[in-house]
């Protein structure tokens, strides 16, 4: 579990860092050959390289996530006994109470 949410923090990480860098990067003169587009021309290309990026990220997480085995996510055998014990003690409580409501409303 623990090794899901650490890919899971480090996607966040990088769709928050990656189109940040790149806006920087751009405002800034780091990348080479943004010095001879026009303002409005750096502005639409570094956002839509930092959408791109984003979606990059995303992609990259989910095809991570597909590669994850199915066969090991099992549910804990004390955690359903539990629930259907639950389920169970519930159930004629419920009934009652549809019964009181139906009287109620007779």
């Amino acid at each position: 579990m623990s090794s899901v949410i650490k890919k899971f923090f480090i996607a966040s990480m990088f769709m928050w860092v990656a189109p940040i860098a790149i806006l920087y990067g751009f405002n800034h003169n780091l990348f080479p050959g943004s010095t001879q587009l026009s303002s409005h021309s750096i502005t639409l290309l570094s956002g839509f390289l930092a959408v791109i990026s984003v979606n990059v990220v995303i992609a990259f997480y989910i095809c991570m996530a597909m590669k994850e085995p199915s066969d090991k996510h099992e549910p804990d055998p004390a955690f359903l006994a539990n629930a259907k014990a639950s389920l169970r003690q519930n159930r004629p409580n419920e009934d009652e109470d549809s019964s009181q409501t139906r009287k109620k409303e007779e």
